[in-house]
């Protein structure tokens, strides 16, 4: 990948294996082959160009999944514009500021996406100009080569924001380097090749969705299956229906497919071709990961990423290897320790920083030197802001996050520990504990749930099964049922939206 871009990746699969597919609309049914890629993304360049807008300005894409989000997103960085990534689901002041702050200069977008934007261009008191797009985008581009020499694998590529746990969110910008190594590390985790069929079901907007999914196969040469959300009731029949051999979702689309009921036929059609389905965005329960694999029989790889290098940092391996429960696994394609405050290396089985280095780690927070500074030290590391350990053999293991550990009494709860003891009530779909003002330890621990629909379970019951899990000390004083519990873009349960709730309120 030394030296490579998007746009080269692209013009070598085209060239290569022009006919095999490489997206696939599960909505239209549409096919689309690499040859046919690149004309589609050299007309959006191209469509961006016509528009006046200069190489290395921000081009934000606000869309659905789709055949044609992809597209998008893909042309955007294959023209040698910086793609934007909007998350649909963040709020109008959320996006106005997002697109204000990444200096947007054009928005390519779909009709039923409007109303949101002239709402968060309200919001900004500015406006900017829409693009719409479609499946049925195909005519080449006239000239898209011209600026050739300014793509180098250094060159901005995406801006995506985290919405963090305070504050305004931080935008990660990320290289074409940083880009492809996430979807190299994908693929030497899982080894990939061009004969897998991803399923896509994270919306593009996120890091899994857009990097471990997208570029991972862009990067293998494999194909992506692309529906509009995922769906409990249609997963299994797209799986089948496309022969999908792997997915990537997070633990709460797992915990949903778990509880869900399905029919034999749907249960057993993963034996036909999936390899694996993958974890990631947040901690896999460990009951919950057993429970799936013992129901449906694949493989359930779990793995950690973050957005600020390019999603994947660890995996566990793939089978026959062996798969630690628990644990988002080893290395792959970049480096990782567990450190001090002063950023040294500690002992194994020692608690400590997760600390990573390698060519997925992003350039930077942009227009945010600060925040850069922070998170990247001079010798290259990126402070995680996550706890763990790592055992003798080198598996990382995920002990909670430096701003979210509970301290009770002036002990340190991890909320992922009370996260897990929910998990093991079977009637337990979602799980998240957080910490509440307490005049007597400083902090104590609460929670909320969501559970099976008509299951027979109330707070007392709960609390009292977690305090056979966990002892009187780390048990909850208040669980919160809800039916759903607040999540990202990515599915991954929000615990400062539970904090809002049920704390501050």
């Amino acid at each position: 990948m030394n030296g490579a871009s998007i746009r080269s990746i692209i013009d070598e699969r085209a060239e290569h294996s022009a006919d095999a597919i490489f997206l696939v609309d599960a909505v239209t049914g549409q096919e689309i082959s690499y040859a046919q890629t690149r004309v589609m993304v050299q007309s959006i360049a191209s469509i961006i160009r016509q528009a006046g807008i200069d190489s290395g300005q921000s081009v934000a894409f606000a869309m659905q999944n789709s055949s044609a989000c992809a597209i998008a997103l893909l042309g955007i960085m294959y023209g040698g514009f910086r793609a934007v990534a909007i998350n649909l689901i963040s709020g109008n002041q959320t996006i106005a500021y997002v697109l204000e702050h990444s200096e947007t200069q054009l928005v390519i977008t779909e009709p039923a996406q409007h109303t949101l934007l002239e709402q968060a261009f309200a919001s900004a008191d500015k406006s900017i100009p829409l693009i719409d797009i479609g499946n049925s985008t195909s005519n080449a581009a006239s000239n898209v080569h011209a600026d050739n020499d300014l793509i180098t694998p250094e060159t901005g590529a995406l801006l995506m924001y985290t919405s963090g746990t305070t504050g305004r969110p931080k935008g990660v910008l990320l290289s074409h380097a940083n880009l492809l190594a996430g979807g190299l590390n994908t693929q030497l985790a899982h080894d990939l090749t061009a004969k897998d069929r991803a399923m896509c079901v994270l919306p593009m907007y996120h890091i899994n969705g857009l990097t471990v999914t997208l570029i991972g196969s862009l990067v293998s040469g494999g194909s992506v299956v692309v529906p509009q959300r995922f769906s409990v009731t249609q997963f299994w029949s797209l799986i089948n229906r496309y022969e999908c051999t792997w997915f990537s979702v997070v633990p709460t689309q797992i915990s949903y497919l778990l509880h869900a009921e399905v029919t034999s036929h749907d249960a057993a059609v993963g034996h036909k071709t999936l390899r694996f389905g993958r974890s990631a965005s947040a901690p896999l329960s460990p009951e919950v990961h057993q429970s799936f694999e013992q129901r449906f029989g694949i493989p359930i790889i779990e793995t950690m990423g973050l957005t600020e290098t390019a999603a994947p940092i660890l995996s566990n391996p793939m089978p026959p290897g062996v798969r630690k429960i628990g644990s988002p696994g080893i290395g792959y394609g970049c480096e990782v320790i567990i450190a001090n405050e002063h950023q040294e290396e500690l002992a194994r089985d020692t608690e400590g920083e997760i600390l990573v280095r390698g060519n997925n780690v992003m350039k930077g927070y942009f227009k945010n030197a600060s925040a850069t500074g922070e998170a990247l030290t001079a010798s290259g590391w990126l402070r995680t802001g996550d706890l763990g350990k790592q055992d003798q053999d080198g598996y990382v293991f995920v002990t909670g996050r430096l701003k979210e550990l509970i301290i009770k009494g002036g002990e340190n709860i991890a909320p992922r520990e009370i996260d897990e003891a929910l998990y093991r009530h079977p009637a337990v779909i979602e799980a998240a504990a957080f910490a509440c003002p307490c005049k007597d330890y400083g902090q104590r621990v609460e929670a909320a749930v969501s559970i099976d629909a008509g299951a027979d379970l109330n707070e007392g019951a709960l609390i009292e099964f977690c305090r056979e899990h966990l002892g009187q000390f780390k048990m909850p004083d208040r669980i919160y049922f809800l039916d759903e519990l607040p999540k990202g873009p990515s599915g991954k349960i929000q615990r400062r939206r539970l904090v809002e709730l049920f704390v501050k309120a």
